[in-house]
């Protein structure tokens, strides 16, 4: 079968055609070029109008037949994808075969998979308009984690504009920043949600403040990749995946290849990065998820064929995948167990918890990090603990070692209970202790599944641990970011999150404030996929 792909979701007018025979997918683009400054929507589809049909008469040259055609549905801008989506509709129809819509996203991560021959990684899509971290579950992707604000890419060209740099910013940065210094600029971690106009906003007053613009390029690369890479060892710790793909434009950046490649070696952990080809916006990855599609008998008609700007990877029900999961998962028993963050030593009725140096991260950075949260753990535990919420009894701290000994509380995490005639009413009560600590001016931070406990013997209380992320705030933003943090973990460890989530928010608006419940749709309905 050979698959023609066309991709126009923003910079690239680019077609592909994938032959599932032999595996070789030939791929053409056209990259939008400004003459000065960011991306202009009218001059990108003035683009996409001219591009499209040359890179799609290169890639039919001496192609003999087209059994399907597969267009970027969607994310992207409007006018864009609606001049891409014309082209493949019209194909389609002149050559009487199928018709295919992906999603961009999606594309992204199983190129990755596809490549690899990874059977269930976790994918870090890092580019241009878009940041996430996904995991497939139970017939979709799952978004554990995301940007808040701007994608990666688009926030690196925010930067390199303010220094009247030239698109795209990405490599520039990574040149200069190799005759850079580290210097310290904000880093912003949620759970797995990470933040980027704050950073940046930073870094353009330091160049303006005459800090060497090198010096700023290594900092943000340092900063902004190590929270990338945090966020993906969060993902894989929570899953207990043993696999990670990278996607996006931003993933050809060989730094933040370098933090990943350690931090998966330092866990045990398999990675692997496309080659730039498929890296950057391409039709490359479109033809073949396109052909999983067709083959899983996933095709559209023309009249259904519409383009969706805000089109979100854990929309799609994922027909070409088995619903099977390969990892599994064991509660913490006796002995020395691996966190995200830390080592953790059960013995007896201490826990000891020591945050590990990452070699990933600059040492500045991660000296920082580990001292500070090593503190604030401490101090939120008992403090929340004062509050009435249940949390471990903190028995010593060594901020010199950034090792914290608690009190063993639980028998099992709740990701592992989820499942069982007990989830619900631990995940309620999980919103009860929430509400408890934003009425005390207190945000968890890191409110996963993971980072609850439950179950002891005799004894069916819901503990609150690792407060690590944790900070002290009477913001409704930050009591809202617990609740979407602690959703997103439900929607990856849960087989039907949809009851828990219900059940999760209907505890909170027992004892939380609506206020707080109304800034989560808030969030959840920001516009980060377009």
């Amino acid at each position: 079968m050979r698959v023609l792909g066309i991709e126009g979701t923003a910079w690239a007018a680019s077609a592909a055609v994938y032959d599932t025979e032999t595996g070789d997918v030939s791929i053409t683009s056209e990259a939008y070029q400004p003459d000065s400054g960011g991306l202009h929507p009218r001059e990108a589809a003035e683009h996409m109008r001219e591009a499209i049909p040359i890179v799609v008469e290169d890639a039919l040259t001496g192609t003999d037949s087209i059994d399907a055609v597969a267009f970027s549905r969607g994310p992207g801008l409007g006018p864009c994808l609606r001049i891409a989506g014309t082209a493949a509709r019209a194909l389609a129809l002149s050559l009487d075969v199928p018709l295919v819509g992906v999603n961009h996203m999606l594309a992204h991560a199983e190129i990755g998979r596809h490549r690899s021959g990874f059977d269930s990684p976790v994918c870090l899509n890092a580019s241009g308009a878009n940041a996430h971290v996904l995991c497939f579950r139970n017939g979709r992707y799952r978004v554990l984690g995301e940007t808040m604000d701007t994608g990666i890419g688009n926030a690196l060209d925010k930067f390199t504009r303010h220094v009247d740099w030239s698109h795209p910013g990405g490599p520039k940065i990574e040149r200069a920043a190799r005759d850079g210094e580290y210097t310290e600029l904000p880093y912003v971690v949620t759970g797995m949600d990470f933040s980027f106009s704050g950073i940046m906003s930073a870094a353009k007053e330091a160049v303006d403040d005459g800090t060497r613009v090198e010096d700023v390029c290594c900092a943000l690369q340092e900063t902004t990749f190590a929270m990338l890479a945090e966020v993906a060892e969060r993902a894989l710790s929570l899953t207990s995946t043993t696999e990670l793909v990278l996607g996006g434009g931003v993933g050809q950046n060989q730094r933040l290849q370098a933090m990943l490649g350690e931090m998966c070696e330092a866990r045990g952990v398999e990675f692997f990065a496309p080659e730039s080809r498929f890296l950057r916006d391409n039709a490359g990855m479109i033809a073949v998820l396109g052909a999983k599609m067709v083959r899983a008998g996933d095709t559209i008609a023309v009249a259904d064929s519409r383009v969706d700007s805000g089109f979100r990877p854990d929309q799609v029900p994922v027909t070409w995948r088995a619903r099977t999961e390969t990892h599994s998962r064991a509660s913490s028993g006796e002995g020395e167990l691996q966190g995200a963050e830390a080592v953790v030593e059960i013995d007896g009725e201490r826990v000891r918890k020591r945050r590990l140096p990452k070699s990933y991260r600059h040492p500045a950075l991660d000296e920082r990090l580990r001292r500070e949260r090593v503190v604030l753990e401490a101090r939120l535990t008992s403090d929340a603990r004062r509050q009435g919420v249940p949390t471990p009894l903190v028995r010593d701290v060594d901020v010199r070692e950034a090792q914290l000994t608690v009190e063993r509380v639980g028998d099992a995490d709740l990701r592992d209970v989820l499942d069982s005639k007990t989830g619900e009413s631990h995940v309620r009560a999980v919103a009860g202790h929430l509400a408890t600590l934003h009425e005390a001016g207190i945000a968890h931070g890191d409110p996963t599944t993971r980072n609850v406990r439950v179950g002891a013997s005799g004894d069916d209380r819901t503990y609150l641990i690792d407060f690590g992320l944790g900070h002290y705030t009477g913001d409704v933003e930050d009591h809202a970011m617990d609740l979407h943090v602690f959703e997103q973990s439900l929607a990856g460890t849960a087989t039907d999150p949809e009851p828990l989530r219900r059940g999760f928010e209907e505890g909170y608006a027992e004892t939380g404030t609506e206020e707080v419940l109304e800034r989560l749709r808030a969030i959840e309905g920001r516009g980060r996929y377009q």
